[in-house]
């Protein structure tokens, strides 16, 4: 289960969290990672997300004032994760080096972290009415920083010309496609990430279609 453990938006305001009330509060949204990722917002109630957590309704709220509070802190800790690879890409590496491992990062957290995925997908679907000033803000910063680090190598002559934007935009579907779809996926092959040999052919063939794609070869693949 994805610990989505950390600072909160509603936190007690004596400062900090002692060890045992970071426990609780990682506890609660990971409790509330699968109680909305199976009902929604809508469907999900408190109660429940205080008895999968093992605790009372009254100690929760101590936590998170209310069940938007709790579906708030567990999207933007949800993307937080999902989007550290993309921050590790380094402008100083060799392209298809950086983005073979970024993309093997991303198929790792479709494996481990499908139900974050597709919790997120859905409240996007929906118009992000919750985290909409996040993808506004932080997300688009982001992407715009690491845009600017593949026109820097396509600039350098070191991969073809495209748009770096749509490139970001292609690894995430080719990717999250692995968790959001888990199930047609083993519908159709009778295989998931959780099957090693699979998981590798995943890694393989989309790291070869993307980097041939602009012009690089997947490392280990030099002969």
């Amino acid at each position: 289960m994805m610990s989505l453990g950390g600072q909160a938006s509603d936190t007690p305001k004596n400062g900090g969290l002692s060890r045992i009330q970071e426990r609780n509060r990682s506890l609660i949204l990971d409790a509330a990672l699968s109680e909305f990722s199976r009902k929604g917002f809508s469907g999900a109630t408190v109660e429940r997300i205080a008895a999968e957590a093992g605790m009372s309704k009254s100690n929760l709220l101590y936590y998170f004032s209310s069940k938007e509070a709790i579906y708030k802190a567990t999207l933007a800790h949800i993307l937080e994760v999902w989007l550290a690879p993309l921050k590790t890409l380094d402008p100083g590496g060799e392209p298809a080096r950086e983005l073979a491992a970024y993309i093997r990062q991303k198929i790792e957290m479709s494996a481990t972290f499908p139900e974050a995925s597709r919790l997120f997908a859905n409240e996007v679907m929906q118009g992000a009415p919750q985290i909409l000033p996040i993808l506004e803000g932080d997300l688009r910063r982001l992407v715009s920083e690491k845009s600017r680090v593949i026109q820097d190598w396509i600039d350098a002559g070191k991969m073809r010309q495209v748009d770096p934007v749509q490139l970001i935009f292609m690894i995430w579907a080719t990717t999250q496609h692995y968790a959001d779809f888990s199930i047609q996926i083993k519908a159709l092959t009778g295989k998931d990430l959780s099957d090693p040999v699979f998981f590798k052919e995943t890694e393989t063939s989309i790291t070869t279609l993307i980097l041939n794609g602009v012009g690089l070869t997947a490392p280990g693949n030099d002969d």
